[in-house]
């Protein structure tokens, strides 16, 4: 026993070591076999200095340039540039560090623990709405794929023919990046004690297991194998040319450079900087078709557009950015999906396990479930299970009550709560398609800082009406004999069930006397995320519908900033192939079906 013990030590050990930012320069070396591609932003050599922030160098070569510069290297952006480079020269610049060995985004177990990691080098950057939502955006190579729950599910498809994509072609796509990351889950017990009362409480037929998104109860896909180990979208670029394509991690794009000689602005370059701080320009080279191409994300990509000085006049000239063009639609349109969370206590202990089970219903709501996250002795003081504060899943908290006491004050009330308290699982319930959108606006002109964002989560009564719904839905799942024969605890009045969720949604947001009596009420209090928020570049306002940026020459965006709404009930599965789909489609545009893939 004590060999074992002493053997599971010097894992721990291990692993910490992995995950310290004093050894991500080994780590990154170690992949050089792999990855060859992948190099620090500081090994950048430019054609040339930086001249400014708004046109490129009058001299230099074109030894540095390339024929697409991709900004963000996150789900969309990495196969994007994998089956760019089959043909073109590729630049994937991404602000973040690479995920390969780091323990925290590796590993299923330590899911909450990389959302709840807030130094500068994290995965995760947290971030608040206007709303007062937590919430979190990716910062490293791989993007959400890197930080996510792991679910894996197709668009409907509705939603392909209203994105106007080509069937076929979207076809192929989809298993390009199936092939390669996605795995067959092992069901947990919680997970099928979850599917047989989905099934008890009418979300039917049970479709078994399927990527496809269709109404009844399923088995969807995952990125975690069957050791709990998470493959994630850098993997993908593990398909690309090696002799055609650069990744530079740590590098942190400033803003776009423009030539404004044509009639139209032309993206000419990007101006980035490295880990050390220094600033670097790449630059397309000189011929047609070249493009720069923004992968940054619904939050990143409208940001990255202002910040270039393309976005509201107004808004723009506040903040002294030059304005390249004027277009009042950038960063409008925002939206999450809003979550409500029904926590399931246990008189057992329950396996981890994250979404996996997933019932998908015609009244517009989404039922999914995560179980298992709050048992460890080390990690009940940094969350919750899912429905942490510190793995960015706070609900509203108003403003002017985030002060410093505040928090202390609920940092060391956590920490006094009985471990047994977070043993158990959460029922999820989401909207599909909100109606109720927001906006994104900048906070200052620097990249590293969050802009402002608000989503007005149930502004519109529709959104309110069918999150009111899904909770009855969810408490009867609660209530169901599958459930509550798994967790042997007593079945639960629907007050008593909203009460415990709300004490087990632990936030400083003040309370109303009727959240347990009143649904309505409980959905506003509790509302959380899940990380599915998009817009900000929609088609038609801010690009046109082959994603080019209206008004600029040689300037695209390809990610979720373009929808209307999520696609499926996780929108992953749809970003990655959309990366594959547009880079395929580029190729086929730009040389006809010679491609040759």
């Amino acid at each position: 026993m004590a060999l074992v013990g002493a053997g599971k030590l010097f894992f721990c050990l291990v692993l910490c070591l992995l995950s310290s930012h004093s050894h991500s320069q080994g780590k990154e070396d170690i992949l050089e076999f792999r990855y060859p591609f992948i190099k620090r932003a500081s090994s950048f050599s430019s054609s040339s200095p930086p001249s400014s922030s708004s046109s490129p160098p009058s001299g230099g070569n074109n030894n540095a340039a390339y024929d697409y510069i991709i900004v963000g290297g996150g789900t969309a952006g990495c196969p994007l540039a994998a089956t760019l480079s089959q043909n073109f020269s590729v630049l994937l610049l991404e602000r973040g560090g690479v995920p390969f060995s780091n323990a925290n985004v590796s590993f299923l177990r330590n899911f909450h623990i990389a959302l709840a990691d807030t130094s500068p080098t994290s995965a995760s950057q947290a971030f608040v709405s206007t709303d007062g939502v937590i919430n979190a955006r990716a910062r490293v190579l791989g993007g959400g794929s890197c930080i996510n729950a792991g679910f894996y599910t197709r668009a409907s498809s509705s939603f392909i023919e209203k994105m106007g994509w080509d069937a076929k072609l979207v076809e192929e796509s989809y298993p390009w990046v199936e092939k390669q990351i996605v795995h067959r889950p092992k069901l947990a017990p919680w997970q099928r004690a979850v599917r047989d009362s989905l099934l008890d409480v009418g979300v039917s037929p049970f479709n078994g297991f399927t990527y496809d998104h269709i109404y009844g109860t399923k088995i969807g896909g995952t990125i975690f194998d069957r050791f709990g180990r998470r493959h994630t979208a850098a993997e993908l670029l593990a398909s690309a040319n090696p002799q055609k394509l650069t990744v530079l991690v740590h590098a942190t794009v400033q803003n776009i450079v423009f030539q404004k000689t044509r009639k139209q602005p032309k993206a000419v370059g990007v101006i980035f900087k490295d880990e050390k701080g220094d600033q670097h320009q790449a630059l397309l080279v000189n011929r047609p078709g070249s493009e720069i191409i923004l992968s940054c994300g619904a939050i990143g990509t409208p940001q990255m557009l202002l910040l270039s000085g393309i976005g509201p006049k107004a808004e723009l000239e506040k903040l002294n950015i030059p304005v390249v063009l004027d277009n009042k639609f950038v960063g409008k349109g925002m939206a999450d999906n809003p979550m409500n969370a029904i926590f399931v206590p246990t008189n057992r202990p329950v396996e981890q396990s994250l979404i996996q089970t997933v019932g998908i219903t015609k009244k517009g709501v989404y039922i999914e479930t995560s179980s298992g996250f709050g048992q460890s002795n080390d990690s009940i003081h940094c969350h919750h299970g899912i429905m942490s504060a510190e793995i960015g899943q706070l609900s509203t908290i108003p403003p002017k009550q985030r002060t410093p006491e505040a928090i202390r004050a609920y940092i060391k009330s956590k920490k006094n709560l009985p471990h047994e308290a977070f043993r158990g699982g959460f029922i999820l319930e989401k909207i599909a398609n909100p109606i109720s959108t927001g906006k994104l606006r900048l906070n200052n002109t620097n990249v590293d800082d969050n802009p402002f964002v608000t989503f007005n989560y149930f502004k519109h009564p529709y959104d309110l009406q069918r999150c009111v719904a899904g909770i009855r839905l969810a408490t009867r799942i609660v209530q169901s004999q599958h459930v509550t024969n798994y967790t042997k605890c007593n079945k639960e009045t629907l007050e008593k069930i909203l009460g415990m969720s709300a004490r087990a949604n632990v936030n400083l947001v003040p309370r109303h006397a009727n959240d347990t009596k009143s649904i309505e009420q409980f959905c506003k209090d509790t509302v959380i995320t899940i990380w599915h928020y998009h817009g900000g570049c929609r088609v038609g306002k801010v690009v046109s519908p082959e994603y080019n940026v209206l008004g600029i020459h040689g300037l695209r965006v390809v990610d979720g900033s373009i929808f209307n709404e999520s696609p499926g009930t996780n929108p992953q599965a749809t970003v990655m192939m959309m990366g594959r789909y547009m880079g395929m489609k580029i190729l086929r545009d730009r040389l006809g079906r010679e491609a040759g893939i």
